[in-house]
């Protein structure tokens, strides 16, 4: 009896450092557009096509800047991340972006 105890006290120990162990943050979005981004060209329409809704909206040194991110973390393994950053001119253009992924 006390045998099984502890191995269902074994089991619920794992799970939840299983579920304390990882985290995820943002949301999945399609990479394979990445390369048809064309500083100077690309619209934020354009960009909202190719990759959706943004994860976060905000300005950056007076440019409004999409984010588009997924972040996954791991105490039992290797982070995944992968993060599209860009910034559009006043005239709604792409002035610049930046891709990074760990896969």
């Amino acid at each position: 009896m006390a045998v099984a105890r502890h191995l269902k006290l074994a089991g619920m120990a794992l799970l939840l450092a299983t579920l304390v162990g990882c985290a995820t943050v943002g949301r999945d979005f399609a990479t394979h557009n990445v390369d048809q981004i064309r500083i100077g060209e690309t619209t934020r329409a354009d960009i909202q096509d190719m990759f959706g809704e943004p994860w976060r909206t905000g300005v950056e040194d007076g440019k409004r800047t999409w984010t588009y991110g997924k972040y996954r973390w791991s105490a039992f393994g290797d982070a995944e991340t992968t993060d599209l950053v860009v910034r559009f001119n006043s005239d709604g253009t792409v002035s610049s972006y930046v891709f990074n992924t760990t896969e």
